[in-house]
């Protein structure tokens, strides 16, 4: 391989001075940590839900979902609390089963508490 083959790699002081964050060999956007607490109402989430189907509804709480604990893992959190809502349960199992497979969720539970009563899961990250 030649010399001007080789991939140009920016110092760490460097990128972390543009605002960069470098996390297990990912380069991502420095931004200010999400609350430790994420209300997947879909009214919460979005203005224009009355012309959504429900499938349109679950895939936009699921993606929200996805991202908020992509970035509470970024940001090193620990313990985080999602709102799920009662209802069907349709978005809990939802919720739980990707926490199941997600590598770095500790554990997590469901069970009643005093401010969000039995439609909240704590979530525990590595």
């Amino acid at each position: 391989m030649k010399q001007d083959e080789l991939p140009v790699v920016a110092p760490l002081a460097a990128l972390s001075k543009a605002g960069y964050k470098v996390v297990a060999g990912k380069q991502v956007q420095a931004s200010a940590p999400p609350p430790s607490v994420l209300d997947l109402h879909i009214e919460k989430l979005t203005d224009d839900f009355r012309h959504m189907t429900a499938y349109e509804k679950l895939t936009l709480q699921l993606r929200s979902f996805e991202k908020w604990l992509e970035q509470a893992e970024l940001h090193y959190l620990k313990h985080v609390w999602v709102i799920h809502g009662v209802g069907s349960g349709r978005l809990r199992d939802e919720v739980h089963e990707l926490l199941k497979h997600h590598p770095h969720v500790k554990s997590f539970v469901s069970q009643y508490h005093p401010w969000y009563g039995n439609g909240a899961t704590e979530i525990y990250l590595k």
